[in-house]
């Protein structure tokens, strides 16, 4: 028995149809009923969502969180001041490190032979878990029960660009699909009238990765991260121009929509389908985004609560933000607050960031769980690596980057709270206990959002692309509720 099949490729190329032999159609063919029942066992989306490729999917396991709100607090945290207290290193300030520990070590700026900088602030124990904080994180600490910090974060990467990518993506190379990406093409949206990824940037200036940080790589681009302000029009030129009303404006886009299914029916790219969601989104964010990023609508209790001000753009005013988002169905919201690199000025910028980021990193943990959508909200605050134990420069107010130790805490969505996992040695350079790469990171909230890391993949070039890249990495099972 013979059958014809129109493929993809053929299209592409005007190529006429083949005669195709049955077993090879069963077996092999990307849309056979093997290639069905494996990419559904994967958590693939098939054939069935291509129409809508952001409507909600069911992932292979039950997932613990459905929706992520990721923290980025880019440029680099120095852990040393903020979560990693270290007596000792306090005791050598001043003094040379040992030289065995700086053996084959790579530094982005400083000689690694710098003295060694004590910690400038007090630590104390807080909650009943008894972790200890920064004195510069005092709401922090009234929520410490409820998070899951992580002492014992390494990565490969010790520039801004290449560890924020690598955080981002599972790479340092540009073109792969960001971790917003990788979630929306697994389980779509629940928001039909708002982006499925939502991105903010509230630093001085925006992330050293770039719109990479955001984006969907070899991915369909309806996964990309779509950048909101946080005041005026949430995306630029989203009112209509003078001259231009509703009714005529959805008469143009139909006839546009119009063309390109023509188009999409003729040459199957699925790029051209991207266009017509893509311009179908626009029209219904017109609508829906400016009441959902309107926080003036807010209690006057939750406003002072994250210290957010109507009309006024702020870290504090995003965070808020993200919850409404969240509350309305999108899946995934990324806040970039890229001004942490301090090279100098640590003191001083120090409490300048925490007294811009920690209220409100505190008070969406508290809103979130008082709404009950902390369950199955997975948040998730940390830079690209951490900092030097060792002093940048000449006087003693700045640190380097370093990958070999940092702090990130998480919280709801399937975490367990109150726990601290990992430490570093006594310097606060290496990781002695409970190493957790990124890709180990990936890996964990990939399981959490219900998906077999290493089978949650994508076809391209031939291979199957995985977010934790192609060395196995571990499902970090000690902080999972």
């Amino acid at each position: 028995m013979q059958v014809y099949m129109n493929c993809q490729d053929h299209l592409y190329r005007n190529i006429p149809p083949r005669t195709l032999a049955r077993r090879w159609f069963l077996k092999e063919c990307g849309i056979g009923l093997g290639a069905l029942a494996l990419n559904q066992m994967a958590g693939v989306p098939t054939a069935k969502a291509a129409s809508d490729p952001l409507a909600p999917k069911q992932p292979p396991v039950r997932p613990r969180a459905k929706n992520v709100i990721f923290l980025f607090m880019a440029g680099a945290p120095s852990h040393l001041e903020l979560f990693d207290n270290k007596p000792q290193l306090a005791k050598y300030d001043g003094t040379l490190p040992p030289a065995e520990l700086l053996k084959g070590y790579r530094a982005a700026f400083i000689d690694p032979n710098s003295k060694l900088l004590g910690p400038k602030f007090k630590f104390a124990r807080h909650g009943q878990c008894g972790a200890e904080l920064s004195e510069l994180l005092p709401h922090l600490a009234n929520v410490v029960d409820d998070i899951t910090i992580v002492k014992s974060m390494v990565t490969d990467a010790f520039n801004h660009a290449p560890g924020q990518i690598l955080m981002s993506t599972g790479s340092q190379q540009f073109g792969k699909p960001s971790l917003g990406a990788w979630t929306l093409y697994g389980l779509g949206s629940e928001s039909q009238n708002l982006p499925g990824f939502v991105v903010f940037s509230t630093g001085a200036k925006g992330p050293s990765g770039g719109n990479s940080n955001w984006g969907s790589g070899f991915l369909p681009t309806v996964y990309q991260g779509v950048t909101f302000r946080a005041s005026g029009d949430p995306v630029l030129y989203l009112s209509n121009p003078r001259g231009v009303d509703d009714q005529l404006q959805r008469q143009s886009l139909d006839a546009i929509n119009t063309l390109n299914t023509q188009h999409l029916s003729e040459v199957g790219d699925p790029e051209i389908a991207t266009r017509i969601n893509s311009f179908e989104m626009a029209y219904r964010i017109q609508a829906s985004a400016p009441e959902a990023i309107d926080i003036s609508r807010e209690p006057e209790h939750i406003l002072k609560m994250y210290g957010a001000e109507p009309a006024k753009p702020s870290f504090a005013a995003t965070c808020l933000l993200a919850r409404r988002l969240v509350e309305r169905g999108v899946r995934f919201v990324e806040i970039f607050h890229e001004a942490w690199d301090q090279h100098g000025a640590l003191v001083a910028d120090l409490k300048k960031n925490c007294a811009n980021t920690d209220r409100a990193c505190a008070a969406l943990v508290i809103d979130l769980k008082q709404r009950g959508l902390l369950d199955d909200t997975l948040v998730i605050w940390g830079g690209e690596f951490g900092r030097t134990p060792m002093v940048q420069g000449d006087g003693n107010d700045g640190r380097d980057h370093h990958p070999n130790a940092f702090t990130m805490w998480l919280a709801g969505g399937g975490v367990k709270p109150g726990i601290t996992l990992g430490a570093s040695d006594e310097l606060g350079f290496n990781v002695t206990e409970n190493r957790v790469h990124v890709h180990d990171l990936h890996a964990t909230i990939l399981h959490l959002l219900g998906f077999d890391p290493m089978r949650f993949s994508y076809k391209f070039q031939g291979l199957d692309q995985r977010l934790i890249g192609v060395e196995p990495a571990r499902v970090v099972t000690e902080i999972l509720a």
